[in-house]
């Protein structure tokens, strides 16, 4: 487990986009095109820390894991999951971990933090997408309780499908 949980600072730029640079050509080697060379990038981590999103998660000291905890903040596209997209939700966003820290349960990690943040919040939903092609957040997601919710097209993003997952608090 992490050593720490904590919200990102514009000090932790050089090391998350390192993280993105390292991760991304395993996702497209993978067959997983949700990412590129041009995002996420600097402009919208950014804009995450600027706005109280980005939470990273310390391995050993170091920032190995990062995630942006949202909230309802979904594309209009995201009313064709199936799910009630009037209903006030934490939204996952941009959830990564560092090749090298891989299988020391940082992801969870993240995701039981927007947990946390949501009951603090008086909410009871989570919500989470990730591209079709990602088998390790497929796998994922429902280990922790998410349920599948349906598959998506962004306008933004042309030629990719998303799969979504809800999870239900208490």
């Amino acid at each position: 487990m992490p050593t720490l949980l904590r919200l990102a600072t514009a000090a932790d730029i050089p090391a998350i986009l390192s993280i993105v640079r390292r991760v991304v050509p395993l996702m497209q080697a993978s067959g997983n095109h949700q990412w590129t060379t041009d995002y996420p990038n600097e402009e919208v981590f950014r804009r995450d820390i600027a706005q109280g999103h980005l939470w990273v998660a310390e391995l050993d000291g170091r920032v190995a894991a990062l995630g942006a905890l949202t909230h309802n903040d979904q594309d209009p596209e995201y009313a064709q999951a199936d799910w009630d997209a009037t209903e006030p939700a934490l939204v996952t966003h941009r959830l990564a971990v560092d090749p090298s820290a891989q299988g020391h349960g940082l992801a969870a990690a993240l995701l039981q933090q927007a947990e946390v943040l949501a009951a603090e919040q008086g909410l009871r939903m989570l919500r989470v997408d990730t591209n079709s092609e990602n088998a390790a957040t497929q796998r994922l997601f429902p280990k922790l309780g998410y349920r599948f919710a349906g598959e998506i097209t962004l306008a933004f993003r042309p030629g990719l499908r998303f799969f979504c997952y809800e999870k239900q608090l208490g």
